[in-house]
């Protein structure tokens, strides 16, 4: 049957859904409403969708057949955790490779090289040949030479850890012991941080 109004349809929508606005005693009363059929389709959908499979011959019966009246089924445990990350090994330690050495103690030497006017830019040309470039030109870039009380190198290099590839070196300054990490890349070993050694 046709809605007939003096409006017509769009009066009638709007009459329903205003109808809540209309006191405060209708808006809380639709806000519980809404609250307990949202209750109830929160907790009747999980139930209705996660019902365990029931086989033909009723609700009471077992898929295998062996289940006996009054004794509960056994549960099986399923884990929700995430799988298990395994631990790569620690790499394997390497003779210590004399060229590397020698490369963290020549950079060094740079680093601590920096008389009174020198720029920034001065020094990190100084720092280029031993330095890998991604180090060059990010981290390195925001030192202030002017900041570095070390002025010589002061003893010799004294390797901490040597890994394939990587080794970790101290080297003693006037200034702080500087531990120095030197990587193999194809043009040799290369700086790709220092850190100031305990």
């Amino acid at each position: 049957m046709p809605i007939r109004t003096n409006r017509g349809r769009a009066a009638v929508y709007r009459r329903l859904w205003g109808w809540p606005l209309r006191s405060p005693r209708h808006l809380i009363g639709t806000l519980v409403v809404l609250a307990v059929v949202l209750t109830a389709v929160g907790i009747l959908l999980p139930k209705a969708i996660d019902k365990p499979g029931q086989t033909a011959g009723g609700p009471g019966t077992s898929a295998t057949g062996t289940s006996r009246p009054g004794v509960a089924a056994p549960v099986t445990v399923t884990s929700t955790l995430p799988p298990r990350l395994t631990t790569q090994p620690p790499p394997s330690s390497a003779p210590i490779d004399q060229d590397g050495t020698r490369v963290a103690k020549e950079w060094v030497t740079a680093w601590a090289n920096h008389p009174d006017g020198t720029t920034t830019e001065r020094w990190l040309a100084g720092l280029r040949p031993y330095t890998t470039e991604e180090y060059l030109a990010g981290e390195l870039t925001t030192v202030d030479p002017a900041n570095i009380t070390a002025t010589k190198v002061t003893g010799e290099p004294q390797v901490v850890s040597s890994v394939v590839g990587s080794m970790d070196v101290d080297v003693q300054t006037d200034g702080p012991k500087v531990r120095v990490t030197v990587v193999k890349t194809n043009p040799g070993w290369r700086v790709t941080k220092f850190t100031q050694a305990d």
